[in-house]
Protein backbone atom coordinates (compact mmCIF):
# COMPACT_ATOMS: atom_id res chain seq x y z
CA UNK A 1 0.00 0.00 0.00
CA UNK A 2 1.41 3.37 -1.20
CA UNK A 3 2.07 5.61 1.42
CA UNK A 4 2.01 9.49 0.27
CA UNK A 5 3.90 12.07 2.76
CA UNK A 6 2.98 15.56 3.69
CA UNK A 7 5.09 17.07 0.59
CA UNK A 8 3.65 15.04 -1.85
CA UNK A 9 0.16 15.96 -0.56
CA UNK A 10 0.32 19.87 -0.47
CA UNK A 11 1.66 19.44 -4.20
CA UNK A 12 -1.18 17.19 -5.05
CA UNK A 13 -3.80 19.26 -3.83
CA UNK A 14 -2.01 22.86 -4.78
CA UNK A 15 -3.93 21.91 -8.28
CA UNK A 16 -6.72 24.40 -9.05
CA UNK A 17 -8.78 22.20 -11.39
CA UNK A 18 -8.98 19.43 -8.72
CA UNK A 19 -10.23 22.10 -6.09
CA UNK A 20 -8.07 20.90 -3.50
CA UNK A 21 -6.54 22.66 -1.02
CA UNK A 22 -4.59 22.69 2.64
CA UNK A 23 -5.06 25.02 5.20
CA UNK A 24 -2.50 23.92 8.40
CA UNK A 25 -4.45 25.94 10.91
CA UNK A 26 -7.82 26.73 9.59
CA UNK A 27 -10.87 25.60 7.55
CA UNK A 28 -13.20 27.13 5.30
CA UNK A 29 -15.71 26.38 2.69
CA UNK A 30 -15.53 25.94 -0.95
CA UNK A 31 -18.70 25.34 -2.86
CA UNK A 32 -20.32 23.87 0.31
CA UNK A 33 -17.71 21.38 0.69
CA UNK A 34 -15.51 21.76 3.85
CA UNK A 35 -11.32 21.93 2.59
CA UNK A 36 -9.36 20.59 5.94
CA UNK A 37 -5.32 19.97 6.35
CA UNK A 38 -6.24 17.00 8.01
CA UNK A 39 -8.33 14.90 5.37
CA UNK A 40 -9.00 15.05 1.85
CA UNK A 41 -12.14 16.79 0.71
CA UNK A 42 -14.09 16.44 -2.56
CA UNK A 43 -16.74 18.77 -4.22
CA UNK A 44 -18.92 19.12 -7.11
CA UNK A 45 -16.17 21.21 -9.59
CA UNK A 46 -13.66 18.24 -8.55
CA UNK A 47 -16.19 15.71 -9.66
CA UNK A 48 -17.21 17.38 -12.90
CA UNK A 49 -13.38 17.91 -13.86
CA UNK A 50 -12.96 14.23 -13.43
CA UNK A 51 -15.10 12.68 -15.42
CA UNK A 52 -14.48 15.28 -18.19
CA UNK A 53 -10.58 13.69 -17.87
CA UNK A 54 -12.00 10.37 -17.05
CA UNK A 55 -15.21 10.14 -20.27
CA UNK A 56 -15.19 6.13 -19.76
CA UNK A 57 -16.59 6.57 -16.30
CA UNK A 58 -19.53 9.14 -16.92
CA UNK A 59 -21.87 6.39 -16.23
CA UNK A 60 -20.76 5.78 -12.88
CA UNK A 61 -21.00 10.09 -11.93
CA UNK A 62 -24.51 10.10 -10.36
CA UNK A 63 -23.81 7.36 -8.10
CA UNK A 64 -20.28 9.12 -7.32
CA UNK A 65 -21.97 12.44 -6.88
CA UNK A 66 -24.82 10.36 -4.16
CA UNK A 67 -22.03 9.07 -2.23
CA UNK A 68 -19.97 11.85 -1.79
CA UNK A 69 -23.26 13.83 -0.88
CA UNK A 70 -23.95 11.43 1.62
CA UNK A 71 -20.73 11.59 2.62
CA UNK A 72 -20.55 15.26 3.23
CA UNK A 73 -18.17 15.49 0.63
CA UNK A 74 -15.38 13.80 3.05
CA UNK A 75 -12.56 11.17 1.79
CA UNK A 76 -13.44 7.67 1.59
CA UNK A 77 -10.41 5.96 0.68
CA UNK A 78 -7.76 7.72 2.70
CA UNK A 79 -6.44 7.01 6.63
CA UNK A 80 -3.48 9.12 7.90
CA UNK A 81 -2.57 9.59 4.13
CA UNK A 82 -2.54 5.59 3.00
CA UNK A 83 -5.01 4.20 0.94
CA UNK A 84 -7.37 2.43 3.69
CA UNK A 85 -7.52 -1.07 4.20
CA UNK A 86 -10.90 -1.29 2.78
CA UNK A 87 -9.72 0.22 -0.84
CA UNK A 88 -6.86 -2.39 -1.11
CA UNK A 89 -9.03 -5.10 -0.31
CA UNK A 90 -11.54 -3.65 -3.70
CA UNK A 91 -8.91 -3.24 -5.98
CA UNK A 92 -7.72 -7.25 -4.46
CA UNK A 93 -11.77 -7.85 -5.57
CA UNK A 94 -11.31 -6.11 -8.86
CA UNK A 95 -8.36 -7.92 -9.71
CA UNK A 96 -9.68 -11.26 -9.57
CA UNK A 97 -13.55 -9.97 -11.17
CA UNK A 98 -13.53 -13.24 -13.00
CA UNK A 99 -13.98 -15.19 -9.63
CA UNK A 100 -17.24 -13.69 -9.74
CA UNK A 101 -18.10 -14.79 -13.03
CA UNK A 102 -17.91 -11.39 -14.86
CA UNK A 103 -15.82 -10.55 -17.59
CA UNK A 104 -15.80 -6.91 -17.69
CA UNK A 105 -13.11 -4.93 -17.36
CA UNK A 106 -12.41 -1.75 -15.05
CA UNK A 107 -11.33 1.43 -17.57
CA UNK A 108 -8.28 3.19 -16.06
CA UNK A 109 -7.05 0.35 -14.48
CA UNK A 110 -3.35 0.87 -15.12
CA UNK A 111 -3.92 4.22 -13.61
CA UNK A 112 -5.16 2.50 -10.77
CA UNK A 113 -2.81 0.27 -10.14
CA UNK A 114 0.01 2.78 -9.92
CA UNK A 115 -1.92 4.07 -6.60
CA UNK A 116 -1.29 0.56 -5.11
CA UNK A 117 2.31 -0.15 -6.95
CA UNK A 118 4.73 0.89 -4.50
CA UNK A 119 7.78 0.28 -7.07
CA UNK A 120 6.16 2.74 -9.38
CA UNK A 121 7.36 6.01 -9.08
CA UNK A 122 4.61 7.80 -11.31
CA UNK A 123 2.52 9.26 -8.37
CA UNK A 124 -1.09 10.03 -9.45
CA UNK A 125 -2.84 13.04 -8.72
CA UNK A 126 -4.94 12.54 -4.98
CA UNK A 127 -7.73 13.69 -6.42
CA UNK A 128 -7.44 11.31 -9.49
CA UNK A 129 -6.42 8.38 -7.27
CA UNK A 130 -9.84 9.08 -4.69
CA UNK A 131 -12.28 9.40 -7.20
CA UNK A 132 -11.07 6.86 -9.40
CA UNK A 133 -11.38 4.79 -6.63
CA UNK A 134 -14.89 5.75 -5.67
CA UNK A 135 -15.28 4.78 -8.92
CA UNK A 136 -13.86 1.45 -8.90
CA UNK A 137 -16.14 0.69 -6.15
CA UNK A 138 -19.55 1.95 -8.04
CA UNK A 139 -18.46 -0.41 -10.56
CA UNK A 140 -17.68 -3.42 -8.50
CA UNK A 141 -21.08 -2.75 -6.70
CA UNK A 142 -23.08 -1.94 -10.21
CA UNK A 143 -21.71 -5.71 -11.73
CA UNK A 144 -21.86 -7.59 -8.67
CA UNK A 145 -24.67 -6.37 -6.57
CA UNK A 146 -27.09 -5.09 -9.25
CA UNK A 147 -25.74 -7.21 -12.86
CA UNK A 148 -28.33 -6.41 -15.49
CA UNK A 149 -30.05 -2.82 -15.14
CA UNK A 150 -34.11 -3.58 -14.41
CA UNK A 151 -35.06 -1.93 -17.70
CA UNK A 152 -33.16 -4.50 -19.49
CA UNK A 153 -34.86 -7.25 -17.66
CA UNK A 154 -38.65 -6.01 -18.66
CA UNK A 155 -36.87 -6.29 -21.95
CA UNK A 156 -35.46 -10.22 -22.22
CA UNK A 157 -38.76 -11.37 -20.11
CA UNK A 158 -37.74 -11.42 -16.22
CA UNK A 159 -40.38 -9.90 -14.47
CA UNK A 160 -39.91 -10.64 -10.87
CA UNK A 161 -39.11 -7.49 -8.85
CA UNK A 162 -36.40 -5.59 -9.61
CA UNK A 163 -33.55 -5.00 -6.56
CA UNK A 164 -32.78 -1.55 -5.32
CA UNK A 165 -29.88 -1.41 -3.58
CA UNK A 166 -28.40 2.17 -2.62
CA UNK A 167 -24.26 2.27 -2.97
CA UNK A 168 -24.11 4.76 -0.53
CA UNK A 169 -25.59 2.72 2.19
CA UNK A 170 -23.63 -0.77 0.94
CA UNK A 171 -20.49 1.38 1.40
CA UNK A 172 -21.21 2.24 4.83
CA UNK A 173 -22.11 -1.11 5.94
CA UNK A 174 -18.30 -2.11 4.30
CA UNK A 175 -16.30 1.04 5.90
CA UNK A 176 -17.63 -1.14 9.10
CA UNK A 177 -17.13 -4.69 8.50
CA UNK A 178 -15.13 -4.72 5.35
CA UNK A 179 -15.16 -8.82 5.30
CA UNK A 180 -18.41 -8.38 3.64
CA UNK A 181 -17.08 -7.85 0.19
CA UNK A 182 -16.48 -11.71 0.97
CA UNK A 183 -19.48 -12.67 1.43
CA UNK A 184 -23.20 -11.17 2.78
CA UNK A 185 -26.41 -12.74 2.87
CA UNK A 186 -28.01 -9.47 2.94
CA UNK A 187 -26.47 -7.94 -0.63
CA UNK A 188 -26.81 -11.24 -2.50
CA UNK A 189 -28.75 -14.15 -2.48
CA UNK A 190 -27.00 -16.94 -1.01
CA UNK A 191 -27.77 -19.30 -3.73
CA UNK A 192 -25.05 -16.70 -5.56
CA UNK A 193 -22.01 -17.95 -3.04
CA UNK A 194 -22.94 -21.33 -3.61
CA UNK A 195 -22.48 -21.24 -7.81
CA UNK A 196 -19.08 -19.24 -7.10
CA UNK A 197 -18.17 -22.77 -5.13
CA UNK A 198 -18.83 -24.54 -8.16
CA UNK A 199 -17.33 -22.01 -10.65
CA UNK A 200 -14.13 -22.43 -8.61
CA UNK A 201 -14.29 -26.30 -8.98
CA UNK A 202 -14.88 -26.76 -12.66
CA UNK A 203 -12.15 -23.97 -13.14
CA UNK A 204 -10.11 -26.20 -11.67
CA UNK A 205 -11.08 -28.95 -13.25
CA UNK A 206 -10.67 -26.94 -16.90
CA UNK A 207 -6.94 -25.73 -15.59
CA UNK A 208 -5.87 -29.58 -15.01
CA UNK A 209 -7.14 -30.92 -18.20
CA UNK A 210 -8.99 -33.38 -16.42
CA UNK A 211 -12.74 -33.21 -18.55
CA UNK A 212 -11.70 -36.09 -21.34
CA UNK A 213 -13.39 -37.07 -24.14
CA UNK A 214 -15.36 -39.91 -23.83
CA UNK A 215 -14.73 -41.46 -27.28
CA UNK A 216 -17.66 -43.79 -29.15
CA UNK A 217 -18.50 -44.48 -32.80
CA UNK A 218 -21.80 -42.98 -33.27
CA UNK A 219 -22.38 -45.25 -35.61
CA UNK A 220 -22.41 -48.38 -34.12
CA UNK A 221 -22.68 -47.27 -30.74
CA UNK A 222 -25.47 -49.44 -28.83
CA UNK A 223 -26.88 -48.39 -25.16
CA UNK A 224 -24.83 -49.64 -22.07
CA UNK A 225 -26.04 -51.40 -19.39
CA UNK A 226 -24.98 -53.28 -16.14
CA UNK A 227 -22.12 -55.85 -16.56
CA UNK A 228 -21.50 -54.47 -19.86
CA UNK A 229 -17.49 -53.61 -20.89
CA UNK A 230 -16.27 -51.10 -23.03
CA UNK A 231 -13.47 -48.72 -22.59
CA UNK A 232 -15.71 -45.59 -23.03
CA UNK A 233 -17.01 -47.30 -19.76
CA UNK A 234 -13.65 -46.56 -17.93
CA UNK A 235 -13.93 -43.13 -19.53
CA UNK A 236 -17.27 -42.09 -17.87
CA UNK A 237 -16.24 -43.85 -14.57
CA UNK A 238 -13.23 -41.69 -14.31
CA UNK A 239 -15.20 -38.68 -15.51
CA UNK A 240 -17.69 -39.01 -12.89
CA UNK A 241 -14.67 -39.41 -10.05
CA UNK A 242 -13.94 -36.04 -11.24
CA UNK A 243 -17.17 -34.10 -10.97
CA UNK A 244 -17.88 -36.20 -7.89
CA UNK A 245 -20.39 -38.65 -8.42
CA UNK A 246 -17.60 -41.29 -7.47
CA UNK A 247 -15.75 -41.38 -4.56
CA UNK A 248 -13.08 -42.73 -6.45
CA UNK A 249 -11.80 -44.48 -9.55
CA UNK A 250 -10.88 -47.84 -10.20
CA UNK A 251 -10.26 -47.47 -13.53
CA UNK A 252 -12.16 -50.21 -14.36
CA UNK A 253 -13.92 -50.86 -18.41
CA UNK A 254 -16.72 -53.23 -16.32
CA UNK A 255 -20.23 -51.57 -15.54
CA UNK A 256 -20.20 -52.60 -12.17
CA UNK A 257 -22.70 -51.87 -9.32
CA UNK A 258 -20.27 -48.75 -8.62
CA UNK A 259 -21.08 -47.08 -11.76
CA UNK A 260 -24.37 -48.13 -11.42
CA UNK A 261 -24.45 -45.74 -8.47
CA UNK A 262 -22.58 -43.27 -9.71
CA UNK A 263 -24.46 -42.77 -13.08
CA UNK A 264 -27.45 -42.86 -10.67
CA UNK A 265 -26.28 -39.82 -9.05
CA UNK A 266 -25.35 -38.00 -12.24
CA UNK A 267 -28.77 -38.60 -13.72
CA UNK A 268 -30.05 -37.03 -10.49
CA UNK A 269 -28.43 -33.84 -11.04
CA UNK A 270 -29.33 -33.35 -14.66
CA UNK A 271 -32.45 -34.06 -14.31
CA UNK A 272 -33.04 -37.36 -16.09
CA UNK A 273 -34.79 -40.21 -16.09
CA UNK A 274 -33.55 -42.40 -13.16
CA UNK A 275 -32.42 -45.95 -14.97
CA UNK A 276 -28.91 -47.70 -15.27
CA UNK A 277 -29.16 -47.15 -19.18
CA UNK A 278 -26.19 -45.00 -20.82
CA UNK A 279 -27.39 -43.90 -24.16
CA UNK A 280 -25.42 -42.15 -26.83
CA UNK A 281 -27.00 -39.18 -25.90
CA UNK A 282 -25.92 -39.08 -22.35
CA UNK A 283 -22.65 -39.72 -23.34
CA UNK A 284 -23.01 -36.65 -25.84
CA UNK A 285 -24.08 -34.76 -23.09
CA UNK A 286 -21.12 -35.52 -21.08
CA UNK A 287 -18.66 -34.46 -24.57
CA UNK A 288 -20.14 -30.97 -24.19
CA UNK A 289 -17.24 -28.39 -23.41
CA UNK A 290 -16.75 -27.49 -19.70
CA UNK A 291 -16.60 -24.77 -20.55
CA UNK A 292 -20.42 -24.59 -21.67
CA UNK A 293 -20.76 -25.40 -18.15
CA UNK A 294 -18.95 -22.82 -16.50
CA UNK A 295 -20.49 -20.36 -18.52
CA UNK A 296 -24.19 -22.10 -17.16
CA UNK A 297 -22.87 -21.01 -13.67
CA UNK A 298 -21.57 -17.84 -14.67
CA UNK A 299 -25.58 -16.61 -16.44
CA UNK A 300 -26.92 -18.19 -13.28
CA UNK A 301 -24.78 -16.22 -10.61
CA UNK A 302 -26.01 -13.23 -12.93
CA UNK A 303 -29.47 -14.30 -12.12
CA UNK A 304 -28.80 -14.87 -8.64
CA UNK A 305 -27.55 -10.75 -8.77
CA UNK A 306 -31.16 -9.78 -9.70
CA UNK A 307 -32.76 -11.38 -6.45
CA UNK A 308 -33.83 -9.47 -3.91
CA UNK A 309 -32.38 -11.32 -0.93
CA UNK A 310 -34.78 -10.59 1.52
CA UNK A 311 -37.77 -12.97 -1.04
CA UNK A 312 -35.12 -15.54 0.14
CA UNK A 313 -35.81 -14.79 3.90
CA UNK A 314 -39.71 -14.92 3.74
CA UNK A 315 -41.33 -17.02 6.46
CA UNK A 316 -43.44 -18.63 3.30
CA UNK A 317 -43.16 -18.84 -0.13
CA UNK A 318 -43.45 -20.66 -3.60
CA UNK A 319 -40.57 -20.95 -5.81
CA UNK A 320 -41.29 -22.70 -9.32
CA UNK A 321 -38.03 -23.22 -11.32
CA UNK A 322 -38.85 -23.73 -15.13
CA UNK A 323 -35.84 -25.70 -16.21
CA UNK A 324 -35.79 -27.99 -13.59
CA UNK A 325 -39.50 -28.68 -13.54
CA UNK A 326 -40.24 -28.23 -10.36
CA UNK A 327 -42.20 -26.15 -7.44
CA UNK A 328 -40.58 -26.11 -3.85
CA UNK A 329 -43.09 -24.61 -0.73
CA UNK A 330 -41.06 -23.15 1.60
CA UNK A 331 -42.03 -22.32 4.96
CA UNK A 332 -39.82 -21.22 8.27
CA UNK A 333 -36.56 -21.31 6.13
CA UNK A 334 -37.65 -25.07 5.24
CA UNK A 335 -38.58 -26.88 1.77
CA UNK A 336 -41.76 -27.83 3.27
CA UNK A 337 -43.20 -29.54 -0.11
CA UNK A 338 -41.07 -30.45 -3.82
CA UNK A 339 -43.20 -31.60 -6.53
CA UNK A 340 -42.42 -31.90 -10.66
CA UNK A 341 -44.48 -29.26 -12.57
CA UNK A 342 -45.05 -29.15 -16.67
CA UNK A 343 -44.86 -26.48 -17.69
CA UNK A 344 -45.87 -24.13 -21.08
CA UNK A 345 -44.27 -24.61 -24.50
CA UNK A 346 -42.40 -22.92 -26.57
CA UNK A 347 -45.40 -20.87 -28.11
CA UNK A 348 -46.92 -20.34 -24.87
CA UNK A 349 -43.92 -20.11 -22.55
CA UNK A 350 -44.74 -19.55 -18.87
CA UNK A 351 -43.96 -16.29 -17.74
CA UNK A 352 -41.13 -14.93 -15.46
CA UNK A 353 -42.84 -13.12 -12.85
CA UNK A 354 -43.99 -13.17 -9.25
CA UNK A 355 -47.56 -12.64 -7.81
CA UNK A 356 -49.22 -13.43 -4.28
CA UNK A 357 -51.63 -17.08 -3.95
CA UNK A 358 -54.48 -15.38 -2.13
CA UNK A 359 -57.33 -18.17 -2.74
CA UNK A 360 -57.24 -21.79 -3.61
CA UNK A 361 -60.35 -23.24 -5.85
CA UNK A 362 -61.56 -27.10 -4.99
CA UNK A 363 -62.88 -28.56 -8.13
CA UNK A 364 -62.55 -25.62 -10.16
CA UNK A 365 -64.62 -24.84 -13.90
CA UNK A 366 -62.42 -24.23 -16.18
CA UNK A 367 -63.17 -20.50 -18.45
CA UNK A 368 -61.50 -22.06 -21.83
CA UNK A 369 -59.20 -19.01 -23.32
CA UNK A 370 -60.57 -17.23 -26.18
CA UNK A 371 -57.49 -17.76 -27.72
CA UNK A 372 -57.98 -21.68 -27.49
CA UNK A 373 -61.26 -21.55 -28.46
CA UNK A 374 -60.48 -20.10 -31.52
CA UNK A 375 -57.35 -21.97 -32.73
CA UNK A 376 -58.01 -25.30 -31.42
CA UNK A 377 -62.05 -25.53 -30.37
CA UNK A 378 -63.85 -23.84 -32.77
CA UNK A 379 -62.82 -26.36 -35.44
CA UNK A 380 -63.99 -29.08 -33.58
CA UNK A 381 -67.54 -27.95 -32.35
CA UNK A 382 -68.19 -26.97 -36.31
CA UNK A 383 -67.29 -31.03 -36.91
CA UNK A 384 -69.04 -32.90 -34.52
CA UNK A 385 -72.01 -30.91 -32.20
CA UNK A 386 -71.46 -33.11 -29.19
CA UNK A 387 -68.34 -31.96 -28.45
CA UNK A 388 -69.01 -29.65 -26.00
CA UNK A 389 -70.99 -32.21 -23.98
CA UNK A 390 -68.67 -35.07 -24.69
CA UNK A 391 -65.68 -33.10 -23.15
CA UNK A 392 -68.04 -31.94 -19.62
CA UNK A 393 -68.04 -28.56 -21.53
CA UNK A 394 -70.48 -25.51 -22.18
CA UNK A 395 -71.21 -22.35 -23.32
CA UNK A 396 -71.56 -19.62 -20.20
CA UNK A 397 -71.80 -16.02 -21.33
CA UNK A 398 -70.81 -16.22 -24.79
CA UNK A 399 -67.78 -18.44 -23.66
CA UNK A 400 -66.96 -21.85 -22.99
CA UNK A 401 -66.23 -23.26 -19.75
CA UNK A 402 -65.65 -27.06 -18.75
CA UNK A 403 -67.25 -27.98 -15.66
CA UNK A 404 -66.07 -29.47 -12.58
CA UNK A 405 -64.77 -33.25 -12.54
CA UNK A 406 -62.00 -35.52 -12.35
CA UNK A 407 -60.91 -35.06 -15.99
CA UNK A 408 -61.38 -31.35 -15.90
CA UNK A 409 -57.85 -29.84 -17.43
CA UNK A 410 -57.53 -28.03 -14.56
CA UNK A 411 -57.50 -30.93 -12.54
CA UNK A 412 -59.48 -30.84 -9.28
CA UNK A 413 -57.98 -27.67 -7.51
CA UNK A 414 -56.09 -24.91 -8.65
CA UNK A 415 -53.72 -21.95 -7.03
CA UNK A 416 -54.81 -18.16 -8.15
CA UNK A 417 -51.98 -15.35 -8.07
CA UNK A 418 -53.68 -12.52 -9.79
CA UNK A 419 -51.39 -11.48 -12.21
CA UNK A 420 -51.75 -9.77 -16.10
CA UNK A 421 -50.35 -13.03 -17.61
CA UNK A 422 -53.80 -15.31 -16.51
CA UNK A 423 -51.33 -17.78 -15.11
CA UNK A 424 -52.06 -20.00 -12.32
CA UNK A 425 -50.92 -23.12 -10.79
CA UNK A 426 -53.35 -26.18 -10.96
CA UNK A 427 -53.68 -30.12 -10.87
CA UNK A 428 -54.00 -32.18 -13.76
CA UNK A 429 -55.67 -35.34 -15.05
CA UNK A 430 -52.72 -35.77 -17.38
CA UNK A 431 -50.39 -37.51 -14.96
CA UNK A 432 -47.94 -39.60 -17.43
CA UNK A 433 -46.65 -36.28 -18.69
CA UNK A 434 -44.55 -35.72 -16.01
CA UNK A 435 -42.80 -39.39 -16.77
CA UNK A 436 -40.80 -36.85 -19.56
CA UNK A 437 -37.64 -35.15 -18.80
CA UNK A 438 -38.52 -32.25 -20.96
CA UNK A 439 -42.15 -31.09 -19.82
CA UNK A 440 -43.34 -28.44 -21.59
CA UNK A 441 -46.88 -29.14 -22.59
CA UNK A 442 -49.03 -26.37 -21.39
CA UNK A 443 -50.38 -23.32 -22.44
CA UNK A 444 -48.64 -21.22 -20.24
CA UNK A 445 -49.73 -22.30 -17.04
CA UNK A 446 -48.17 -24.67 -14.05
CA UNK A 447 -49.44 -27.89 -13.91
CA UNK A 448 -48.37 -29.71 -10.66
CA UNK A 449 -48.09 -32.71 -9.71
CA UNK A 450 -48.40 -32.94 -6.03
CA UNK A 451 -51.57 -30.47 -6.41
CA UNK A 452 -53.59 -32.18 -3.28
CA UNK A 453 -50.34 -32.05 -1.05
CA UNK A 454 -49.81 -28.23 -2.09
CA UNK A 455 -52.97 -27.84 -0.95
CA UNK A 456 -52.89 -29.80 2.51
CA UNK A 457 -49.41 -27.81 3.26
CA UNK A 458 -50.63 -24.43 2.74
CA UNK A 459 -53.53 -24.99 4.91
CA UNK A 460 -52.46 -27.47 7.41
CA UNK A 461 -52.35 -25.05 10.24
CA UNK A 462 -55.81 -23.66 9.11
CA UNK A 463 -58.31 -25.55 11.76
CA UNK A 464 -61.33 -24.42 9.45
CA UNK A 465 -59.83 -26.63 6.70
CA UNK A 466 -59.14 -29.92 8.03
CA UNK A 467 -58.12 -32.78 5.90
CA UNK A 468 -61.25 -34.58 5.18
CA UNK A 469 -63.11 -31.05 4.53
CA UNK A 470 -60.61 -30.80 1.52
CA UNK A 471 -60.96 -33.95 0.48
CA UNK A 472 -64.64 -33.56 -0.12
CA UNK A 473 -64.20 -29.88 -1.66
CA UNK A 474 -62.20 -31.91 -4.50
CA UNK A 475 -64.57 -34.58 -5.47
CA UNK A 476 -65.52 -32.75 -8.19
CA UNK A 477 -69.01 -31.75 -7.31
CA UNK A 478 -69.08 -28.24 -6.78
CA UNK A 479 -66.38 -25.78 -7.47
CA UNK A 480 -65.77 -24.15 -4.01
CA UNK A 481 -63.34 -21.56 -2.84
CA UNK A 482 -60.62 -21.13 0.03
CA UNK A 483 -59.70 -17.85 0.83
CA UNK A 484 -56.54 -17.73 2.26
CA UNK A 485 -55.85 -15.55 5.33
CA UNK A 486 -52.46 -14.70 4.66
CA UNK A 487 -51.24 -13.94 0.88
CA UNK A 488 -48.42 -16.72 -0.45
CA UNK A 489 -45.74 -14.87 -2.20
CA UNK A 490 -45.10 -16.83 -5.39
CA UNK A 491 -42.01 -16.37 -7.43
CA UNK A 492 -41.65 -18.46 -11.11
CA UNK A 493 -37.60 -18.28 -11.62
CA UNK A 494 -35.63 -19.32 -14.60
CA UNK A 495 -32.64 -21.02 -13.40
CA UNK A 496 -30.58 -23.58 -15.44
CA UNK A 497 -28.11 -24.92 -12.57
CA UNK A 498 -28.53 -25.14 -8.96
CA UNK A 499 -26.38 -26.58 -6.26
CA UNK A 500 -28.52 -28.15 -3.52
CA UNK A 501 -28.38 -28.04 0.11
CA UNK A 502 -25.58 -30.95 0.04
CA UNK A 503 -23.35 -28.94 -1.89
CA UNK A 504 -24.02 -30.85 -5.55
CA UNK A 505 -24.70 -28.69 -8.45
CA UNK A 506 -27.27 -29.36 -10.90
CA UNK A 507 -27.85 -28.64 -15.12
CA UNK A 508 -31.11 -28.41 -16.47
CA UNK A 509 -32.41 -27.85 -19.95
CA UNK A 510 -32.35 -24.37 -21.53
CA UNK A 511 -35.79 -25.04 -22.27
CA UNK A 512 -36.81 -21.49 -23.62
CA UNK A 513 -32.92 -20.54 -24.93
CA UNK A 514 -32.78 -18.18 -22.55
CA UNK A 515 -29.23 -18.75 -21.60
CA UNK A 516 -28.44 -18.17 -25.18
CA UNK A 517 -30.16 -14.66 -25.20
CA UNK A 518 -28.74 -13.63 -22.04
CA UNK A 519 -24.92 -14.85 -23.37
CA UNK A 520 -25.36 -12.93 -26.13
CA UNK A 521 -26.32 -9.78 -23.53
CA UNK A 522 -23.30 -10.25 -21.08
CA UNK A 523 -20.32 -11.55 -23.61
CA UNK A 524 -20.62 -10.76 -27.12
CA UNK A 525 -17.95 -8.88 -28.13
CA UNK A 526 -20.47 -6.05 -28.76
CA UNK A 527 -21.38 -6.04 -25.36
CA UNK A 528 -18.00 -5.76 -24.07
CA UNK A 529 -17.14 -3.52 -26.37
CA UNK A 530 -20.43 -1.70 -25.11
CA UNK A 531 -19.15 -1.36 -21.20
CA UNK A 532 -15.84 -0.09 -22.30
Amino acid sequence: MRNFTFLSILIATSFFAFSFKSFPDKTRSIDNAIVSYEEVTVNTTAINAFFKKYPKLKKYQKDVEDIYKAKQYKSIWYDDKSITELGALLYQKVNVLKDQGIEDKMPYKDVIDEAFNESDNIDPPHIDTELLLTSMYVFYASNVYSGVDPATLKKIGWFLPAKSISYARILDSLIVDSDRLNEDDYLLFKQYYKLQDALKKYRKIEKDGLWQKITIDSATYKDMRPDDTAVAIKQIRNRLFVVGDLNRDTGSDIYDEELMLGIMKYKKRYNLKLNYVITRDHINQMNEPIGKRIRTIMLNMERCRWIPTKLARAQEFVMVNIPSFRLFYVKNDKIDLVSDIFVGNRMNETVIFSGNMDRIVFSPYWNVPNSIVQNELKSQIASNKNYLAEHNMEWNGGKVRQKPGPKNSLGLVKFMFPNPNDIYMHDTPAKTLFDFENRTFSHGCINVKEARQLALHILKDDPDWPVDKIDKAMSGEKETTCMLKNKIPVYIGYFTCWVQEDGEIHFYPDVYGRDESLDKLLYSSDALTMKD
